[in-house]
């Protein structure tokens, strides 16, 4: 079993932790976040640490959820989080106009997508966008819906991808007659 719910979160210097009664604040320097508590867990502050704690064992998986979610929470008030995404193809390109990015991503028309609150997105070389923020759960979901905006193709492998991420290219038909391959 896991114990990630028992290990403490060491608190850096700046960060104030408020409870609530059903819910924790976190402020630091970056900004405050709110995390909410399910009911039969707590959050107890020793030491220069925070401890979560669950009242019986019918909450083991929540206690190491809460100890994860406030793990984050710390992190993105001292450090913020940061998703790289990286557009490739032929005239593929994104720019940010105002609270927008505009995409242009092949099809017949430009794509807005407005960036959410809290977030900010930044376009560097016109095919490498950055988006920044101190809610690890909104930064992952703006940048999986830029994404989804235009997966990346898995024969030519154009699109909106994670810097880094490895794709796997597919043979076309052509190909694979040409390699003998039975039908």
């Amino acid at each position: 079993m896991s114990r990630i719910g028992r290990k403490p979160i060491e608190l850096p210097a700046g960060v104030t932790v408020l409870p609530e009664q059903s819910a924790v604040v976190v402020k630091g320097p970056k900004g405050t976040l709110r995390v909410a508590i399910p009911e039969g867990i707590s959050v107890e502050k020793q030491e220069g640490r925070l401890v979560t704690l669950r009242h019986n064992d019918n909450q083991s998986a929540l206690h190491g959820l809460v100890r994860s979610l406030m793990s984050n929470a710390v992190r993105g008030v001292t450090q913020g989080f940061e998703k790289h995404l990286d557009i490739v193809g032929i005239g593929y390109r994104s720019e940010v106009k105002g609270q927008t990015v505009v995409f242009t991503l092949g099809y017949s028309h430009p794509i807005e997508f407005p960036i959410p609150e809290g977030l900010s997105v930044s376009v560097e070389k016109l095919t490498h966008l950055v988006v920044r923020g101190t809610d690890k759960q909104k930064v992952g979901q703006a940048a999986a819906e830029i994404r989804g905006l235009r997966p990346p193709d898995p024969y030519k492998n154009k699109g909106i991808r994670y810097a880094g991420e490895r794709l796997k290219k597919k043979v076309g038909k052509a190909a694979a007659a040409a390699s003998g391959t039975p039908k």
